[in-house]
């Protein structure tokens, strides 16, 4: 058994940043590859602005970045970035269409207020790009009907106590969340892919059963 007084003891909630300076994630290529080159950028959740640095070295993007962590904020700056702390599911201090993109990248799940965060990228950007953990992937299915408990793949080996993931969703759900919020579509679809050319025919076949990552492009109406 865990022990939970334990310094090295799992917990992801408070954000901490410190010692994953540069640590990448793998739907990074996948976000950059639907951005145009010199568009104006809010990054929603930017932890330690990875992507951040990415848009501006490989797109030649102008980009600003909204973190809730200090250790994430501190790194960020550190690096020349623009960023500010702060919560993303409420009123963001941008003016209406002042982005070409707002990206909210494996974030979504861990916020209060989900509803209120898609509102806001609607308002300030043309563009919206959201990333997030399908719980509907198959290994999770599985697991949560032969365990009876919630999926470690969905956690990525946190425990349901202890994740910063509030609000698991699924591809379906997301689509009902865009419904649910009124004025936008999609219009690009991606994924987190592999190596192996029948798991991604699969993946997009069907992407709500085999699609661990999505990664989805919306638009105003």
């Amino acid at each position: 058994m865990s022990n939970i007084d334990s310094p090295a003891f799992n917990d992801n909630r408070n954000y901490n940043y410190s010692g994953f300076e540069d640590s990448q994630r793998n739907d990074y290529k996948y976000i950059a590859d639907l951005i145009e080159d010199n568009s104006r950028i809010v990054d929603l959740g930017c932890g330690n602005g990875t992507l951040m640095q990415i848009l501006k070295d490989t797109k030649n993007c102008f980009v600003k970045g909204v973190e809730i962590s200090p250790s994430g904020v501190e790194i960020c700056r550190k690096k020349g970035l623009d960023v500010v702390q702060g919560r993303i599911d409420e009123a963001l201090p941008f003016e209406e269409n002042e982005f070409d993109y707002s990206i909210c990248h494996i974030t979504i799940q861990m916020v209060m207020y989900p509803e209120i965060l898609l509102k806001e990228m609607k308002r300030i950007s043309k563009y919206q790009i959201v990333s997030f953990p399908n719980f509907a992937f198959y290994k999770n299915r599985l697991e949560l009907l032969i365990k009876g408990k919630m999926p470690k793949k969905m956690l990525f080996g946190y425990s349901w106590y202890n994740t910063g993931h509030i609000h698991q969703l699924s591809i379906r759900d997301f689509e009902e969340l865009i419904g649910n919020v009124g004025g936008l579509k999609v219009i690009q679809r991606s994924f987190v892919k592999t190596d192996s050319q029948m798991k991604n025919f699969f993946m997009k076949l069907f992407p709500n059963m085999f699609q661990l990552v999505a990664v989805i492009k919306l638009t105003k109406l």
